[in-house]
């Protein structure tokens, strides 16, 4: 960012500039007021680092990790790998682990095997020591929350989900007026938590200037967590949530000043019709910064297939100019997602991404679905199922009940294939014109 002010122009922006089909200025201008962020360490390359923000493409997000009770860390590197395959722009690794070592190990796997930007949420494993160490989470001190944040930006961390707005006013406020659902963003639940059982301020908020000096050492971005984000419909835009945006939106305009790149993290389940009033108020309140949402999730009832759920409120809050949306998998709520459930929530996610980008930019990657649309009219199944976002499942379906590639139609309509009715109708004119 402090390039940026100064007018300069770094390799990442040029790549970025290029594979977004935009001028590089426009990159440097958006790094330079904050509206885009390239999320990427010091210490690490990526392939290709990505911009994320006002005037470019809606990127996704897939998170992995391990969880206590089923903690398999060459099965968590290969769901970062379906995911990039699938078309997911970063990975988040969420392990909690069973043990401390896990979760290191997991990290650094995809830190050396995963060229796409990788975020964390730190206070997991601050959480994880302080169970190993102290006995419970809410015995860890501010060393403990802030060592490991270092400790993981050393090793090459893009970006980082840190819950500064849990304030210990907010916090209060809960235990006199409840919510439907309470807190259920993990990471804001333990400094809730922490807050409750120590009686003081969130360390990350309280030392924010420390945490700013950590971006700017190592130079990752910081992804401000929405810990009060609702978990249920009826929690949706409350006192809770918007009250931690409002704090939110001040550590934004801090970070800016310091030359630290900053995103803001949304909600989380809002109904539909609340969805653009919540981007358009982040947007407003913290200047456009750029805008990582869970979803958002439209309706609570409907688990396995809250993929679904998820790429409908996406679709939404891209059109009302989220940034960034993070995937939900079919087993969101029930369980931690194996290899197909991660396929699955990356190309839902990957799908509402790109019905917004057509929407906003056009032809700029329209280009995909005019290259199937041709295809679909040659009837050239080869290419149709080349074109289509998963292949594999494409040929298997269109080849199970017996078709062969040179078949001109498939099972569904057979004969009255109604682009090969039309096109042998019109053949047959211009032969008796002749």
């Amino acid at each position: 960012m402090k390039i940026a002010k100064n007018g300069k122009i770094t390799k990442e922006m040029e790549i970025v500039a290029t594979n977004e089909q935009v001028d590089v200025e426009f990159i440097r201008k958006g790094i330079e007021n904050g509206r885009i962020v390239i999320p990427k360490s010091n210490r690490r390359e990526l392939d290709p680092p990505i911009g994320i923000g006002k005037g470019l493409l809606v990127k996704i997000n897939a998170n992995i990790g391990s969880s206590k009770t089923v903690c398999n860390v060459e099965e968590e590197i290969e769901k970062a790998r379906i995911a990039v395959k699938y078309g997911s722009d970063t990975v988040m690794d969420l392990s909690t682990g069973i043990t401390e070592k896990d979760v290191q190990t997991i990290r650094k796997r995809i830190l050396n095997e995963i060229k796409v930007p990788l975020g964390t949420v730190p206070i997991y494993q601050s959480g994880l020591r302080a169970i190993e160490n102290k006995g419970a989470i809410i015995h860890m001190d501010e060393d403990d929350m802030f060592h490991v944040v270092e400790e993981q930006a050393k090793e090459g961390v893009d970006f980082f989900t840190i819950h500064v707005g849990v304030t210990k006013e907010i916090v209060n406020y809960l235990v006199d007026h409840p919510r439907t659902m309470g807190i259920v963003s993990r990471g804001g639940t333990f400094l809730a938590s922490w807050i409750l059982e120590n009686d003081s301020e969130n360390p990350f908020n309280r030392n924010y200037d420390y945490l700013l000096d950590l971006a700017r050492e190592y130079d990752f971005t910081l992804s401000l967590g929405d810990g009060f984000r609702p978990g249920a419909i009826f929690d949706s835009t409350d006192y809770s949530q918007i009250q931690e945006l409002i704090e939110i939106s001040k550590l934004v305009k801090r970070a800016r000043a310091s030359n630290i790149q900053v995103m803001v993290e949304g909600p989380g389940h809002i109904p539909a019709n609340e969805i653009e009033r919540n981007v358009k108020i982040q947007k407003s309140i913290c200047d456009e910064a750029p805008f990582y949402v869970l979803g958002p999730l439209v309706t609570d009832i409907a688990p396995g297939y809250d993929h679904l759920v998820s790429a409908i409120g996406g679709v939404i809050a891209g059109l009302a100019g989220a940034d960034y949306l993070c995937y939900v998998t079919p087993s969101e709520h029930l369980a931690l997602p194996n290899r197909e459930e991660v396929k699955h929530g990356v190309i839902a996610s990957k799908i509402a991404a790109h019905a917004v980008n057509i929407a906003k930019y056009g032809k700029k990657v329209s280009d995909w679905d005019y290259r199937m649309d041709i295809a679909r009219k040659n009837l050239n199944w080869e290419e149709m199922i080349n074109q289509s976002i998963d292949p594999e499942l494409s040929r298997q379906v269109h080849y199970r009940n017996g078709a062969t590639q040179e078949d001109d139609e498939c099972s569904m309509c057979g004969d009255f294939c109604a682009i090969k009715l039309l096109k042998e109708a019109l053949e047959n004119k211009k032969k008796s014109k002749k």
